[in-house]
């Protein structure tokens, strides 16, 4: 027998913060020389995420073997995260914005309707990736925050979420991440020290 979705009252997310999500989108319906920026920034920034983990592996070959061991147990934090985003969001099945206020400005396309809202699968790539940063090296994780803020911002913006969707995706990015990462790092320390060491230390020590 096959488990059914959990219809919590975030099912429908118009009852939450439907009038903050209608406020973001109005603003959309002005601005609408921003909404092709905005747009493309919220398809295509994933890739600015991943050639900023890339970063993060880059600088820390000058680094401590377990700041290095932080980098590369990185996408893999932001990889649990984000698994654990899409399980909760076929277990709560929250209908996304272009179906529950179908009337409202939104300017990116309707998925299809098994593809859920809450939390917001991007957003918690780009939070993910910065909270895992952070533990790297703190200048390039804090740049890299204030462009995952500006994902989240951006989906709402573009009315791809609702907020509570965006807020969600911060708090399972923060839960999952810190401790993956300490925990991978811990375990996985030695591994890399002696790789260092070894025929991959021209990818894990700068000369």
């Amino acid at each position: 027998m096959q488990h059914e979705a959990l219809h919590l009252p975030a099912y429908n997310g118009s009852h939450i913060d439907g009038s903050i999500f209608t406020d973001v989108t109005n603003f959309a319906r002005h601005t609408q020389w921003l909404n092709r920026a905005a747009e493309d920034w919220t398809t295509y920034s994933i890739g600015v995420f991943i050639i900023l983990l890339l970063v993060g592996w880059w600088i820390s070959r000058r680094k401590d073997t377990a700041t290095m061991t932080a980098a590369l147990v990185a996408p893999i934090a932001v990889l649990v995260a984000f698994l654990v985003t899409e399980i909760i969001k076929s277990q709560i099945a929250e209908l996304r914005p272009c179906r529950s206020m179908p009337h409202a400005f939104i300017i990116e396309s309707c998925p299809a309707p098994t593809d859920y809202a809450m939390p917001s699968g991007h957003t918690t790539f780009a939070v993910a990736t910065a909270i895992a940063l952070l533990i790297v090296n703190r200048k390039l994780g804090m740049l890299t925050l204030l462009l995952a803020i500006l994902e989240g911002v951006s989906r709402v913006y573009v009315g791809a979420h609702y907020p509570h969707d965006v807020v969600a995706a911060f708090i399972v990015a923060i839960v999952v991440v810190i401790p993956v990462s300490l925990i991978l790092r811990r375990l996985l320390v030695g591994l890399v020290g002696w790789l260092r060491r070894g025929p991959l230390r021209p990818l894990l020590l700068a000369a």
